[in-house]
């Protein structure tokens, strides 16, 4: 067995002052992922196919904003709207693997405000350093998914 195999199963929670169906778009519309999952304003998405529904496929690159390294392929299992989300995400580098993650989204609702809990089961290929950037690159995303939602309340009144 590879010493660079390792597994990790990461939880993400929040609490966003928007509607769930506000939510879920913003997970459906790869112009809004492109704007809200980065995790950080010097990395970019870029993506290269888009088919967000049940057996789809989207594909991104991904990274540094000046050197997409990261290429994302995820498959969509299960869309139900404005529930739940279920897909893997399988991450390559030079046509390496690094990482494949079977990651479910639920999309609750509590009065005003949606209640978010994202579960990832990553399986790394490449130690656990994949495991703590992927750790911290989904807390930001949806750290930016809350401020993004947040801010278009805002605008919208």
């Amino acid at each position: 067995m590879s010493q660079d195999l390792s597994h990790d199963t990461i939880s993400i929670s929040r609490t966003i002052k928007a509607p769930r169906e506000r939510v879920f778009s913003a997970w459906e519309d790869p112009q809004a992922r492109s704007i809200w999952g980065p995790p950080s304003e010097d990395e970019a998405i870029e993506f290269l196919e888009n088919d967000f529904r049940e057996g789809g496929i989207d594909v991104h690159r991904c990274g540094q904003s000046s050197d997409l390294r990261f290429r994302v392929e995820t498959h969509y299992y299960e869309i139900r709207r404005p529930h739940r989300l279920l897909f893997t995400e399988r991450v390559t580098t030079d046509g390496s693997p690094l990482s494949i993650s079977l990651v479910s989204v639920e999309i609750g609702n509590s009065e005003s405000v949606t209640e978010l809990k994202v579960t990832i089961q990553i399986a790394s290929l490449a130690g656990s350093g994949i495991i703590e950037g992927t750790r911290n690159g989904w807390q930001r995303a949806l750290s930016n998914l809350t401020a993004y939602l947040e801010a278009r309340k805002v605008e919208a009144e």
